[in-house]
């Protein structure tokens, strides 16, 4: 592996250590070499903090080292002031001599202008090292910001006979069909992920926190379509503090009683209050469901979902070809009858045990 390939790699690998925090900001790591041995290293803080080139900076104990080191980094350096002042201007004013960078932003508001203002100030810039692994990493970034909508990741399991559900049950609860350990790894990707996203029959029959309960890190945005508006504060999605995006009917008018600590209360769904935030959604628009979804959440700055719907609101998905990864359980256990699973194609990358589950995760071609 060439020099430059090194250290970009490692850049890739501890921007790794920001994934669940960074967005809507894209989660990049930076290193900096001084005569082939690392000074500095960082990645994205936490949205709203230092990015991955100021973390790296401010790791250097020597900083007379830096103009004559090389910052790598996985994405080129900002040049706007956002949260935080751009970076490209820290790395100016340090006289970093050489800057390596693995892909070029796509957000309008840097694309190539950070490269432009760093070759301006005399830095000697390299761009392309390990493109493609660093566009791969960045993905969501790049999908949010060229797609205009969240990247997807369709999540279900099934059972070894192609069920999702069983068509009845005896209690409001998950009938589970994966292990333990593969309900953590779940809970893991929840944590990585800014948002989940559910239909209202998978909360009125399993009433599901959708937290990371069973993992360490941030629970994700909670988004629920209730076309109808059928639920209620009672229901679990509506427990945490956290605000739950809610999707309805488009209908001019329509207020719905909402359960606080002094009684009911009611309130508008066009307005933000307790823990919701309501979206009217066009249902006579049947083939553009997905997309008008896709489009409230892009307006929240939301650039990754998961979506743990049933089988009817991942197909939605599917149909409207609004879909990026599918991770797929399929269990041991069988029903006799009860609702397929969806129906798709897509390019399988990996399959994996998890004692008797085998994970199938899929991308859309």
């Amino acid at each position: 592996m060439k020099t430059h390939d090194i250290y970009i790699q490692r850049c890739i690998d501890i921007a790794k250590n920001g994934l669940g925090t960074t967005a809507p900001n894209p989660m990049v790591g930076a290193v900096i070499v001084h005569h082939n041995t690392i000074i500095g290293e960082g990645y994205t803080s936490a949205y709203g903090g230092p990015h991955a080139e100021v973390n790296a900076i401010n790791s250097v104990e020597n900083k007379t080292l830096l103009n004559d080191a090389t910052l790598y980094v996985t994405l080129e350096p900002c040049s706007h002031f956002g949260k935080t002042p751009p970076c490209s201007d820290l790395i100016i004013k340090h006289n970093i001599a050489n800057v390596v960078i693995g892909c070029v932003d796509d957000n309008p508001e840097v694309a190539g202008k950070g490269i432009a203002k760093l070759k301006a100030a005399g830095c000697n810039v390299t761009v392309g090292v390990l493109e493609a692994e660093c566009k791969q990493h960045h993905q969501r970034f790049f999908t949010f910001h060229n797609k205009k909508r969240p990247y997807i990741i369709l999540k279900w399991a099934e059972t070894a006979n192609g069920f999702i559900a069983p068509s009845q049950r005896d209690e409001k609860k998950p009938v589970w069909i994966t292990n333990a350990h593969s309900r953590q790894l779940v809970h893991k990707w929840r944590a990585e992920e800014q948002a989940i996203l559910v239909g209202t029959n998978t909360v009125l029959e399993d009433n599901p926190s959708l937290t990371v309960r069973d993992w360490t890190g941030n629970n994700p945005i909670k988004v629920v379509i209730d076309r109808a508006l059928k639920l209620s504060n009672d229901h679990a999605v509506f427990e945490d503090t956290l605000d739950t995006i809610i999707f309805y009917e488009d209908k001019d008018t329509f207020e719905k009683p909402f359960k606080t600590e002094t009684g009911w209360t009611v309130h508008s769904p066009n307005s933000k209050f307790g823990n919701g935030i309501y979206h009217q959604i066009d249902w006579s628009k049947k083939h553009e469901i997905a997309q008008q979804l896709c489009n409230a959440l892009y307006k929240s700055d939301i650039n990754s979902i998961i979506i743990e719907g049933g089988a009817k609101t991942l197909q939605t998905f599917i149909d409207e070809n609004l879909w990026d990864e599918a991770r797929v359980f399929k269990g041991p256990v069988t029903f006799k009858n009860g609702i397929t699973s969806p129906k798709f194609q897509g390019m399988l990358i990996s399959e994996q045990k998890i004692t008797d589950d085998t994970l199938h995760i899929y991308v859309n071609n």
